[in-house]
């Protein structure tokens, strides 16, 4: 995001520290811009790992696969706003396995997987912590306020994110690049609510049989794997302590409290733009949210209105006529008629 002076600057100031250090000839590549992550992905890499938060993910995503390179993603929205095409890329790929996932909760998925194969697969779970608000029914979600909503009980993340996991946005996002990453139908998709955070996500079998990975939370396991992958590195993370007592509970998501997998799941059936669209929607909300401006049950309850607006609109485009450009377009619109409905065109 900086200008080309300040690419220059710093050009310049690791030049001198080269020198310093006794490395004569060294000239830094500086990247900047709104291009800057796109022409960081074409650079020649083994594994382009993909930690950007946001849709502007989803052009460096395409461009590592269609270079040729494995992508570790722990950008989930180049899934949800481009799933079609990031699909075909992938399929397209003369890599054996060209994009491996870096959220926890897929990464769990990725390794359960391995216990079977595609046709012995009856249901994906992914876990979730419930965030600040577990256990909450709606009308006591009305008046939480932007800092409890940012108290998370396990997870350091960013405002965006931490928000997300509070609504439950965020698991609804991974329930649908769950199923682009995977195959598996939304419908065979579910969320349990495990607040301990140990098992990150299950698989379950055709034989009944279920597959769970647990590790104590630490995001150094799902990156470490990411890159390495499908080779683990010792001594990644402590393990669990087998040798203390512990508890692992686990619950069904209230869907009348936190509806947003259920909205994501019509989202994804849709297809095309519409998922696009519930990102770029839920980020403008989540920023009035934020602002002041809305309550904290407005937030998914925005995302439903623009999605409903969505449905046949001129903006709304198929999975079979989805492009990088309809992708955009789309979002565009979908964050215009957002702070239109939140009172915030001034942004």
């Amino acid at each position: 995001s900086g200008t080309a002076d300040d690419a220059q600057r710093l050009r310049e100031l690791i030049e001198a520290a080269a020198s310093e250090a006794g490395v004569t000839g060294y000239t830094p590549q500086i990247a900047h811009g709104a291009e800057a992550s796109v022409q960081a992905a074409a650079h020649p890499a083994d594994t382009v790992l993909n930690g950007i938060t946001g849709s502007i993910g989803l052009e460096p995503t395409l461009t590592a696969l269609n270079s040729g390179y494995r992508v570790a993603l722990a950008n989930k929205e180049s899934l949800i706003a481009g799933g079609p095409l990031v699909r075909a890329a992938v399929d397209a790929s003369p890599l054996n396995t060209p994009m491996v996932p870096v959220d926890s909760e897929h990464s769990a998925l990725a390794q359960a997987l391995a216990s079977g194969t595609d046709a012995e697969i009856d249901r994906l779970i992914l876990t979730a912590s419930g965030g600040p608000f577990r256990g909450y029914k709606r009308e006591q979600l009305h008046d939480v306020t932007p800092a409890q909503a940012l108290a998370h009980p396990t997870w350091d993340m960013g405002l965006v994110v931490t928000t997300n996991s509070a609504t439950m946005v965020n698991k609804a996002l991974e329930v649908l690049e769950a199923h682009h990453l995977f195959g598996v139908d939304l419908d065979r998709i579910d969320v349990a609510v495990h607040p301990q955070s140990i098992v990150h996500s299950m698989v379950q079998f055709v034989d009944g049989s279920t597959i769970a990975q647990a590790s104590p939370p630490s995001m150094v396991l799902p990156i470490a794997l990411g890159l390495t992958w499908p080779h683990r590195i010792p001594g990644a993370v402590p393990a669990c302590d087998w040798s203390k007592a512990a508890s692992w509970t686990f619950e069904p998501l209230d869907e009348e409290a936190f509806p947003a997998v259920r909205m994501i799941k019509d989202a994804g059936k849709v297809g095309g733009t519409h998922p696009a669209v519930f990102n770029a929607a839920n980020e403008e909300a989540v920023a009035a949210f934020h602002a002041g401006a809305i309550r904290f049950t407005d937030i998914v309850d925005s995302v439903a209105r623009v999605l409903e607006e969505h449905t046949g609109s001129a903006e709304a485009v198929s999975d079979a006529d989805l492009t990088l450009e309809a992708v955009l377009n789309a979002e565009r619109w979908a964050r215009v008629r957002a702070n239109e409905l939140l009172g915030m065109t001034g942004r």
